[in-house]
């Protein structure tokens, strides 16, 4: 049975994608690469961030999640994360959207344009369990992928 891995998202197959490794063996974190060339313009007020591909997706257990983080050295090299972290739940995973494809947001806040090459480490990923509380009784079905759980949320 599998717990939780990486595989090659739908259409990411013949583009030589590499799966996430941790570096050291107490490292929490998988290394994720960038899955091609994208530049990150300067930011300006108003502009939306620029979702970097991976070509990846990610399964794990029903109770867990993942989140994408952003890599120590981003804010100091202009980069930060749109959405401070990215939550990706169990059930994101081969959705009929986008197969679970899962993207890093950023926003450049240099005075210059950045570059990001095919291969370059762009964050990383780290599994997660959650708890419940007493009362829970979801029980909707995810029916898209990216943003897809607050479709009806004003922000």
């Amino acid at each position: 049975m599998k717990k939780r891995g990486f595989e090659i998202a739908k259409g990411w197959e013949d583009k030589n994608i590499h799966l996430p490794v941790r570096k050291t063996k107490n490292s929490a974190g998988y290394d994720v690469e960038a899955a091609e060339n994208i530049i990150i313009p300067s930011y300006k007020p108003g502009q939306k961030p620029i979702l970097v591909p991976t070509g990846l997706k990610a399964y794990c257990m029903e109770d867990e999640w993942y989140m994408l983080a952003n890599r120590s050295s981003g804010p100091k090299n202009g980069l930060v994360m749109a959405n401070g972290i990215g939550i990706i739940d169990a059930d994101y995973y081969e959705n009929d959207s986008n197969d679970g494809h899962f993207y890093f947001q950023y926003f450049n806040f240099l005075d210059k344009d950045i570059e990001i090459k095919k291969g370059d480490i762009i964050g990383q990923v780290i599994f997660q369990k959650y708890l419940k509380v007493d009362e829970d009784c979801a029980d909707g079905k995810r029916t898209g992928g990216f943003g897809s759980t607050n479709k009806k949320d004003v922000l």
